[in-house]
């Protein structure tokens, strides 16, 4: 099993691919939080980011169908995790401290958890 610098929860920004481009109304890359983590196939799920439209046919009566809109799975070395403390995307670290692993911020040495 692969172990990844993201965990559910965390807020990241994208690397590369299309979404890399996109900026929020201030002016800084657009960040989104970390809804699924699948460490099998390496690959995460965040909220926002890589939109894909999918046609859904009604399976019951009375239920409807139509074009919905989900986030697709992106490959996890694609994303960067952003520091809570510092704002700045940033490398992980990991200190063992009291007998715990922690993830520190390689830029400001904070940790995250």
């Amino acid at each position: 099993m692969n172990n990844l610098h993201v965990k559910t929860g965390d807020t990241v920004i994208l690397l590369t691919g299309k979404y890399e481009d996109k900026f929020d109304s201030k002016g800084d890359r657009k960040t989104g939080k970390v809804v699924e983590v699948s460490p099998k196939e390496n690959k995460v799920i965040v909220e926002g980011i890589n939109m894909i439209t999918k046609h859904v046919k009604p399976t019951r009566m009375g239920e409807k169908g139509g074009i919905i809109k989900t986030e697709a799975p992106v490959y996890a070395c694609k994303v960067q995790l952003v520091c809570p403390k510092c704002g700045k995307p940033t490398r992980v670290g990991h200190v063992v401290e009291d007998g715990k692993k922690l993830r520190v911020c390689k830029k400001c040495g904070k940790s995250f958890e």
